[in-house]
């Protein structure tokens, strides 16, 4: 968004910075996370706002590089056109947006990201290694005996940071890590990549990829032939990244995380009913990534309502009694995180098939 596009500060509403890809790898799901943030902003004010104010999401690119986003998201706070930021973007983007408006405005993250957080200001709803990951290479290793596994990642914070998590956890379980790459963001030749997988002989390959890049792995790995050779195990896949892969390139794939459209309990029916009756039976599958937007504006607008302002401090002194209602049912914070479940599912031509509650892995 453009300085001159920028909407003037509105005393009647509460602006709250929507930072969710646009461009990128992650840009497919962006349409996702900006259509359940505001399904959620809809029924926010449906009940009355914030405070007295309706909910106004101001959208920020989050595809963009980290200063840009981190400049614009400053920019909007200072001019007063913003109380809070939410949304899904990787962690680069998180380590340069915190330092410059979490100790003046609520910061609520909703990406699944590589652990430590603790900035003031800073609240987060997803998933971290020591839940998602590690109790999913238990379940691996006693039920499907993996024991060698290789690390593909996208080369920056989030993927590196959890594979130093992943040698501890694949040793837990008499397994190791039996070789590493980091690559850029956009890349689409994997052949170097594949021969090592398959030279290492790996049972499994962990894949810490954003968006299009774990399309474009699932289908390269497809075609060598590795589909029949080893698992891959990912903890950022959702319907629409499956659908992009397509039915197959996605045998032997298997994601972990707190949501899953196939759930289908009461709560992600209930979710997915209201965002179809909404956006019409085309929109882009909500997904885990989309949900996590929704639950995003609600825990923005939780905390804020608890602590009756938007001053940090407040925030911050309340946030311990916070509780919302999502898709997932109630969620209440521990710290600064929110306390979940974790699931396993496998890929099922087009869809997930939820295989394990991955609690009784921890």
């Amino acid at each position: 968004m453009a300085p001159g596009d920028w909407l003037a500060p509105d005393a009647d509403s509460l602006g709250v910075a929507l930072v969710v890809p646009r461009r990128g790898p992650a840009g497919i799901f962006g349409p996702a996370c900006e259509l359940c943030a505001q399904l959620a902003a809809d029924e926010v004010n449906a009940d009355g706002g914030v405070l007295g104010r309706a909910l106004r999401l101001v959208p920020v690119d989050g595809g963009a590089p980290p200063q840009h986003v981190a400049a614009e998201v400053e920019a909007l706070v200072s001019a007063g056109i913003v109380e809070g930021v939410t949304g899904w973007h990787i962690s680069s983007v998180r380590q340069a947006v915190a330092p410059r408006v979490a100790h003046r405005v609520p910061y609520v993250y909703t990406a699944l990201y590589e652990g430590g957080e603790d900035s003031a200001g800073v609240f987060l709803t997803s998933e971290t290694p020591d839940g998602q990951l590690r109790p999913a290479m238990r379940l691996l290793a006693a039920e499907r005996r993996v024991r060698r596994w290789y690390v593909v990642g996208n080369d920056y914070v989030w993927p590196r940071r959890t594979a130093r998590a992943a040698h501890r956890y694949a040793r837990e379980n008499a397994g190791r890590i039996v070789g590493e790459d980091y690559l850029p963001l956009g890349t689409e030749d994997f052949a170097a990549t594949l021969r090592r997988i398959e030279r290492g002989e790996a049972d499994a390959v962990l894949m810490l990829l954003v968006g299009s890049d774990a399309v474009r792995f699932n289908r390269a790995f497809a075609a060598w032939g590795l589909d029949r050779r080893a698992l891959r195990l990912s903890t950022l896949m959702d319907e629409n990244m499956l659908a992009a892969s397509g039915p197959d390139a996605t045998r032997g794939l298997s994601a972990t995380g707190g949501f899953f459209a196939a759930l289908a309990t009461a709560d992600t029916l209930d979710f997915q009913g209201r965002y179809t009756a909404r956006f019409g039976v085309d929109a882009p599958a909500p997904s885990a990534l989309g949900e996590s937007c929704y639950e995003g504006v609600l825990l923005l607008a939780a905390l804020v309502g608890r602590a009756g302002s938007v001053a940090v401090p407040a925030i911050e002194s309340t946030a311990p009694e916070v509780s919302y209602q999502g898709a997932r049912g109630e969620l209440r914070l521990r710290g600064r995180h929110v306390r979940q479940r974790i699931y396993l599912a496998e890929a099922d031509g087009m869809d997930f098939a939820v295989t394990a509650d991955l609690d009784a892995w921890t």
